[in-house]
């Protein structure tokens, strides 16, 4: 199996959970490896954070520069016209590494996954399909770009989402995280919303919830 080349961040003891934390467009795994010391999470919750490289490929709306990107963006306008294709081949490499994590023995139970901007396109397919329980998805300052076409998988029906967004992010309209709400709870998912004032982002008040959300997910 040829997975994708990862960031991997162990913590102290053996791992009993593992977050797969998907980049944005341009960047890197090793983007937000420095989140994990800012969560701050308790020595008694020892996860494993996996954070991806995507490919580099061709990005038509940035003049066809290849950089790190999990699928082609067409064009900007509020539709979000994508490369379904390529979204869906990031989405199976994503659904890999659960797998794998699942042989490294995590439960799916215990796995998350997290995805910023376009990786958190690539979560929404990856997570909502995958065929065995996972404990979470959380979908940050992202679009739910194929909320037409996924077929969600009964595992995860009801999964625990959370979406949040800056109030002025100009890359991904605040209008498309709540187009995302409302798909979700149009197929019955009952997610959670926060939004920050802040642009194309994380913010510190923003790890702080991270850190409570995944402690709440993975504890017990």
């Amino acid at each position: 199996m040829n997975y994708l080349n990862c960031v991997e961040v162990e913590p102290k003891q053996q791992a009993t959970a593992s977050v797969i934390w998907l980049h944005g467009l341009g960047a890197d795994g090793h983007d937000f490896e420095p989140i994990v010391p800012a969560l701050q999470l308790p020595d008694y919750l020892p996860v494993r954070f996996v954070f991806p490289h995507s490919p580099k490929i061709a990005v038509t709306i940035n003049g066809g520069m290849v950089m790190p990107a999990w699928y082609d963006i067409l064009d900007m306008s509020i539709e979000r016209k994508v490369d379904s294709k390529q979204l869906l081949a990031s989405a199976k490499s994503v659904q890999d590494l659960i797998e794998r994590e699942i042989s490294r023995g995590i439960a799916s139970e215990r796995i998350i996954v997290a995805g910023f901007s376009q990786g958190g396109a690539v979560g929404y397919q990856a997570a909502l399909s995958f065929d065995k329980p996972l404990a979470g998805l959380l979908a940050m300052s992202t679009y739910f770009a194929t909320q037409d076409s996924i077929a969600i998988h009964q595992s995860n029906s009801s999964i625990n989402v959370a979406v949040m967004h800056g109030t002025q992010d100009p890359v991904v309209s605040p209008v498309l995280g709540e187009q995302a709400m409302s798909a979700l709870q149009a197929k019955g998912f009952s997610p959670s919303y926060q939004t920050y004032p802040m642009q194309h982002a994380v913010c510190a008040e923003q790890v702080a919830d991270i850190s409570a959300w995944l402690q709440q997910r993975l504890i017990g």
